[in-house]
């Protein structure tokens, strides 16, 4: 039976009866985006809250130098959003953007809010979303201090090798913290070593 991918996400942590589901997806809109357009610009009102249904999305700023510091995946059943101006309903910091055409659920927080009153067990899903989120992003501080750039990669690469493969080097490059031209060099002297 297919089911969608939201719900089929959600039931992995939580039982959920048939009228849970249709009260579920009537909150949530499925949008589309071609690759490079923005779901949402930074110094923008951060409305939205989105589940990648199929695709790539990246999270980021623009440093003071004016080049993009990417901080941020969500592919396929990840969630994605400014968290803390989504919270506040505020100016993001940050753009997102379509890596690969793709598509989204996509709720308000006004919405969130009363999906969360009438659906009270999706608290506990989205504590667990938000617990895996902020563990992910304590790693990545950690290892961004600890690891040395040829390490750093080989870790992210063995533990995500869907990324390497679908993000285009410059932007996987922002992510890691390097020059593109170091990724390269890099990918290189790893592809050498393997012959």
């Amino acid at each position: 039976m297919f089911q969608h991918p939201l719900i089929a996400h959600i039931s992995e942590q939580i039982n959920l009866t048939n009228t849970e589901i249709a009260c579920i997806l009537s909150y949530f809109q499925k949008q589309e985006y071609q690759k490079k357009e923005h779901l949402l610009q930074e110094g923008n009102i951060c409305k939205n809250l989105f589940f990648v249904s199929k695709g790539c999305l990246r999270l980021y700023f623009m440093n003071e130098r004016g080049q993009e510091q990417t901080i941020q995946f969500a592919i396929e059943t990840w969630w994605m959003t400014d968290l803390m101006a989504f919270e506040k309903s505020g100016e993001s910091g940050f753009s997102i953007q379509a890596l690969e055409k793709v598509e989204v659920m996509v709720i308000t927080h006004e919405s969130l809010e009363k999906l969360l009153c009438e659906v009270p067990k999706l608290e506990r899903y989205f504590r667990k979303v938000y617990q895996r989120a902020y563990s992910a992003s304590l790693l990545r501080v950690k290892f961004l201090y600890t690891m040395s750039k040829d390490v750093f990669y080989e870790h992210f690469a063995s533990h995500y090798p869907e990324f390497v493969q679908r993000i285009p080097q410059k932007v996987l490059a922002s992510f890691l913290g390097f020059s593109p031209e170091y990724l390269s060099e890099l990918r290189k002297k790893k592809t050498l070593e393997k012959k």
